[in-house]
Parts: structure tokens; C-alpha cells; sequence
């Protein structure tokens, strides 16, 4: 594991993966996701017009935590960082790095949003760990 993915610490390698974004006055918004290390980022993917997504293209501050699948729980250490939401290519690299980790589920799952969605319905959201 490179220096980079080991900061993520249990984040990098827990099943769901707290994201905490910030709204315009600064509130903070949790939600639960699927998220892989790629190399020395973490990644995740979500529905292309949720609210994080917009509040991601506006501030890329966030952190991310270990947490259960409903997201109450947390585990491990709190890793600050910068988001970006990536375009269509790196969504396809985003959705391959999940489908790997979370096996014949995750492959479902991303199939089942390609075909609820469409193909630009979801994108891909790489976290860099601050300095």
C-alpha cells in the first residue's frame, strides 16, 4: 500500500465509507458509500445529480470515515481531503475499481444503475487525503 492510500487508514479498506460534505453555510452532510482504493486515491461513485455531487463542485472539502452501511456507526480515524467529481472516463475507471472490490454485487449494482440511470446517470468521486 502506497503512503497516500495508507493515510486513508481504515477508510481505504472498510465495506461503506463516510462522506461528509458542506452545505453553503457550512453545515455538515454524512452519507454512507461504496468506496475503493485505486492506487493511492480512494474512490467512490454516486448518482450524478445528488446534492453531494453539487455541493462537491462548489467546495471539495470533505471527510471520510469507516462506517456501517447506514452510516451511524463510524470506526477508525476521521481523513480530511479534497474531492473531484470526475467525467465519463473516469467514472468507467471509478465503477471498475468497485466492481472489483465488491465482486459479483458490486458488478449488479453498477448494471442496475446503468440501466435505471443511463450511462451518464452516475460519476465517479476520487479523495485525494490532505497534506
Amino acid at each position: 500500500m502506497t503512503s497516500s492510500a495508507a493515510a486513508f487508514g481504515e477508510a481505504g479498506t472498510a465495506k461503506y465509507v463516510s462522506l461528509t460534505t458542506y452545505r453553503k453555510d457550512g453545515t455538515a452532510v454524512t452519507s454512507p458509500l461504496w468506496a475503493a482504493l485505486d492506487g493511492d486515491r480512494l474512490v467512490m461513485w454516486t448518482v450524478a445529480d445528488s446534492w453531494k455531487v453539487k455541493r462537491l463542485r462548489r467546495d471539495p472539502r470533505v471527510v471520510v470515515q469507516a462506517c456501517d452501511v447506514r452510516g451511524h456507526k463510524t470506526f477508525g480515524e476521521p481523513v480530511s481531503g479534497t474531492a473531484e467529481v470526475l467525467d465519463e472516463a473516469g467514472s468507467d475507471s471509478v465503477k471498475r475499481a468497485i466492481a472489483r472490490k465488491y465482486g459479483l454485487l458490486g458488478k449488479i449494482t453498477i448494471l442496475g444503475s446503468k440501466i435505471r440511470r443511463g450511462k451518464h446517470g452516475s460519476v465517479g468521486i476520487v479523495i485525494t487525503p490532505a497534506a
